[in-house]
Order: structure tokens, then sequence, then C-alpha cells
């Protein structure tokens, strides 16, 4: 698991970011300092198996956590800062948690809010280019639940999104508790013309019943999606329709657990909470020789 992973091992504005969910405030002026890449060799690794006393925050070398609603997705929940919806567990996990609670009088794009969650990034910590991504996470359930392991191009505050690139490893939505997704979106293939695929479970299995590995191994123009070591689709400029291919460049990394939205729908009277995102680890190897090694 953890100590086996050899083989697999603002900035904001105002755009819809429709597949991973909408992103909230990053402090202005972070900006990821890019990984130089020379040759074949893998340049840098980042590495985090979430090892710290149970309660306590993650690591801020490592991570920045967003604050803020989802307005551009209509999501539902408020993320959170400090450690009250993302926490280490005494057991070599993150857990993100996601609550039917407004404990703080938060306001959302549709008033009071209604639920508490969390968001976490690389950005202005760690930026890959190329090389194997990596996490394994027990997702939540329910309807509305809208788990994501992502990354976006870290040129995003200056030429936006979609032109930014978005790199969707893993995404879940709570009505289909059999299927991830991963997608990627661009100029001319954003939103729900996003570029994708999905992997379901085989005998109708549940993803939230157990950990998965949800992986993607990126070279100069290819991205390749694998799920427990999988492989279940593979992208290349030829299947951007003629449109740039924007995913030769660094990207920064991102963890969220939403609730609702635009493509989930809203919880219901059968969404139990809270609701638990729980990570084992996330690992990155990047370099040109870590994805084609594979």
């Amino acid at each position: 698991m953890k100590n086996s992973w050899r083989r697999r091992t603002a900035l904001y504005a105002s755009t819809l970011l429709c597949c991973g969910a909408a992103l909230a405030a990053i402090p202005t002026g972070a900006s990821a300092t890019p990984t130089p890449h020379t040759g074949s060799a893998a340049a840098a690794t980042f590495s985090d198996d979430f090892d710290g006393a149970a309660g306590s925050g993650v690591d801020g070398s490592k991570w920045q956590t967003e604050t803020g609603d989802g307005v551009n997705n209509h999501e539902r929940q408020y993320y959170t800062a400090g450690n009250s919806n993302a926490a280490l567990d005494g057991q070599g996990h993150l857990v993100i948690t996601a609550r039917k609670e407004n404990p703080a009088n938060y306001q959302c794009w549709y008033g009071a809010c209604e639920y508490t969650s969390a968001r976490l990034n690389t950005s202005g910590k760690f930026t890959s280019q190329y090389g194997h991504v990596e996490t394994r996470m027990k997702i939540p359930r329910g309807q509305g639940m809208w788990p994501a392991f992502w990354m976006l191009g870290d040129d995003l505050g200056s030429v936006g999104w979609p032109n930014s690139g978005e790199i969707d490893v893993m995404e879940n939505v709570g009505f289909e508790p059999n299927t991830v997704h991963g997608t990627i979106h661009g100029p001319g293939y954003s939103g729900d013309k996003g570029i994708g695929a999905g992997y379901s479970l085989p005998g109708g299995a549940a993803f939230a019943d157990d950990f998965h590995t949800f992986a993607v191994d990126w070279a100069p123009d290819s991205i390749k999606w694998s799920v427990d070591g999988n492989v279940y689709q593979t992208r290349t400029p030829a299947d951007v329709g003629g449109n740039q291919w924007v995913f030769n460049k660094p990207f920064f990394v991102i963890l969220n657990l939403a609730v609702g939205g635009y493509w989930p729908g809203d919880p219901d009277g059968s969404t139990a909470f809270p609701q638990q995102l729980v990570v084992d680890y996330v690992h990155v190897t990047t370099g040109n020789s870590a994805a084609a090694n594979r």
C-alpha cells in the first residue's frame, strides 16, 4: 500500500470549472514555481502519506486549504479553513468530512450555507509536468456527493480556465456508486464537452465500500488513466478535435469533496451525513520516464 508505490507511485478568476468543483479562493499571489524537467529522468517527487496525530491538519508545506462556496457549479457546501473539515485520523489517512451544518453563519450563493466540507491544493507548493500521479482513497456515498482528485494548469491565473487545462484523475457523483470518471478539459472541449470515460467496478460493487487506487500516467502528448492498475483510457492531441492540447506544462494537484452541484444534483432525504472522503496517500513522480516506463 503506502510503502509499495514504486510501480504506481489568485489565482482565482471567475471561471466555470465544470467537472472538478469550482475553484474557491486561492490566496492572491500564490504561484507555484515550475519544476524543471530535463532529459528523460524523473525530476522530482511529491509524497504525502498523511501520517500525524489524530485531529491535526495537513502539512502546510505541501497543501493549502481553500475557503468559500461553489457558486460556479451551484454546489451547496462552504469550504472551511483549518482542520474542522480536513484532518488526519492518526492512522495514516486524511479525512475530508462533509457535514450538514453551518456553525459560523457562512454565506453561500443561495443564502445561508447548508453544508461544510474542505478542499486542498498544492498551488504555490508543488507542480508536476508529466509523470505518475496517484492516490489511494475511499470515497463517500450518497446522492449529491462529489469527491474529486484532479489537476489544473499552473498558468490559471494568467490564462484563465479552460485555457489552463484541467485533468480530472478521478471524479464520482453519488448517483453512480459503481462508476468513476476521468476527463480532460481545455479550450473548445470544456464543461459538458470535456473528453473522458468512465470506469465501473465488476459485479456492481460500490467504490465507497473499500479503498481504490486512482492514477494517471502523463507523458508529452499522452495521458493514460487507471483504476487499481487497470488502464481504461488514453487521450492524445488526436482526441481534442483540432483544438489546442494544453497539457504539456506544469499542473498543481487538488483534493476536494463537494456537496451538490449541476452534475451530481443536490442531496436528498436518502443522503446520510456526515460523509467522508478518506485519503490514504497522494504520490507523484514527475518527469517523462515516470510515465513512459509504466
